[in-house]
């Protein structure tokens, strides 16, 4: 996952009809705004939410880094391309199927456009805003997400600068954690989250502490109650501990404590 994306993430829930969306991290601020209209509505398409555009990124940064291509070739079907992200295609064919619903948070991922900005007043005012995808083509029919593309003509193109920021020191992960953890976009984050923070505090050989605060503004921000986010969080990591048993963490007064760890991914494997 890209490292600014683990730091500050995508909204949990949708965020409804607000002009831009926005998450913190210290000086850190992730804007997201919508840039594409529903031909059908004549509306602006909603926010990406929720663990499928999680998944989504994860696949995009590890398809980029794998093909060291902006250009990514999706697979025959949407089926295949269900299986590469991480979903179960065993969910029939409603508008709560997983294929109704990756459709839609595709529409929405794809068109939104992902800014950076700088929170601090004494530093300089930094800023940087990036569609996420530059050109995309998808011949499937989530009615029929088993129809092959008979051209393998479905694709989608990066920008540039989105696909500068998400292979510019990733955070390696476990793509049979994400599976495992794909019901839970806290989890998911939280998952990322430590496996970025285990790695700095085993550089470092020092143990860090952030507030429950703090990780609700990172991870958490639609919340309404630190209390409630703090039972959350603790439900998280214990599905997060399930698929990272080397993370060395601990329960603290109103926080937790990152130990320094064995690595999610072993060395020798994202050398190779």
């Amino acid at each position: 996952m890209a490292r600014d994306l683990v730091q500050v993430t995508l909204p949990h829930s949708d965020p409804g009809d607000v002009p831009a969306w926005m998450r913190t991290n210290g000086s850190v601020v992730l804007v997201i705004t919508r840039t594409k209209v529903d031909l059908k509505t004549g509306k602006l398409i909603g926010y990406p939410y929720g663990s499928i555009p999680r998944l989504l990124l994860y696949w995009l940064t590890s398809e980029a880094l794998r093909t060291k291509s902006p250009v990514l070739k999706l697979g025959g079907s949407l089926t295949d391309f269900m299986r590469s992200v991480g979903l179960s295609i065993d969910t029939g064919g409603g508008k709560r199927s997983n294929a109704v619903r990756l459709r839609d948070q595709m529409n929405r991922l794809f068109s939104a456009s992902i800014g950076l900005q700088s929170a601090s007043d004494s530093g300089p005012d930094d800023s940087a805003g990036m569609r996420v995808t530059r050109h995309s083509r998808f011949w499937w029919n989530p009615k029929d997400p088993n129809q092959q593309d008979l051209s393998d003509d479905s694709w989608l193109e990066l920008s540039g600068d989105f696909y500068q920021t998400i292979i510019n020191s990733p955070v390696p992960v476990d793509t049979r954690a994400l599976k495992a953890l794909n019901h839970s976009p806290l989890a998911l984050d939280l998952y990322a989250w430590s496996t970025h923070k285990a790695y700095s505090t085993s550089l470092k050989n020092k143990s860090l502490y952030i507030s429950y605060r703090d990780l609700q503004q990172q991870l958490g921000a639609q919340y309404s109650e630190l209390k409630a986010f703090g039972r959350k969080l603790r439900v998280a990591l214990k599905l997060v501990k399930t698929v990272y048993p080397g993370l060395e963490v601990r329960i603290e007064t109103g926080g937790i404590v990152i130990c320094p760890s064995l690595p999610a991914i072993p060395r020798r494997l994202i050398a190779g």
